[in-house]
């Protein structure tokens, strides 16, 4: 796969946005700090979809298998409310599930509120893809990209994806050096 064809899915899972009662504000937050954060160039895929996990299964599935994309981001669905069903869909459709990621994620969100806790976010590996579940709220899934994304283009290097370079003032990727 070249540059030009490195491919993002982005879903918010909101049963109100989905509706259009309420303006996604998750998505164009995750676009927006990938806009800053990769200097290699890059399609996005967007959904926007309700909190129905076989809704958010088969979307998952769509965007690593049929669009290729390399990394899906999501946002939304991963509190303690009965709808709140995007982790399970992500564990439901990943081959490997990446703890760290969760726990970084919780770790950083702790820092600036205590409801953090509550929080259910995961990631796994979709054969050549990388899911990773973020907060639903913008302020909060850029801290948490800020906090995992260093591992990411690494982590995609790994499951034989495309190479993401990243600008170092906003993401410093880290690659061991061989040895």
């Amino acid at each position: 796969m070249t540059a030009n064809n490195i491919r993002i899915g982005l879903v918010t899972v909101s049963d109100r946005a989905s509706r259009g009662e309420y303006q996604d504000l998750g998505g164009p937050a995750m676009r927006d700090w990938l806009s800053r954060a990769l200097v290699s160039p890059w399609q996005p895929v967007a959904r926007v979809i309700p909190d129905e996990q076989a809704l958010i299964e088969k979307t998952l599935v769509e965007l690593c298998d049929d669009e290729r994309c390399c990394l899906v981001l999501t946002t939304g669905g991963t509190g303690p409310a009965p709808r709140d069903v995007t982790p399970e869909a992500t564990a439901a459709v990943c081959d490997k599930i990446l703890d760290g990621f969760g726990e970084q994620m919780r770790a950083v969100s702790l820092r600036y509120v205590p409801t953090a806790i509550l929080s259910r976010q995961i990631a796994g590996v979709r054969g050549q893809s990388l899911i990773v579940n973020l907060p639903g709220k913008p302020k909060a899934i850029g801290e948490c990209l800020d906090a995992v994304f260093p591992a990411i283009p690494y982590c995609i290097d790994l499951i034989e994806g495309p190479f993401l370079e990243t600008d170092p003032q906003v993401s410093q990727a880290f690659r061991p050096k061989s040895g």
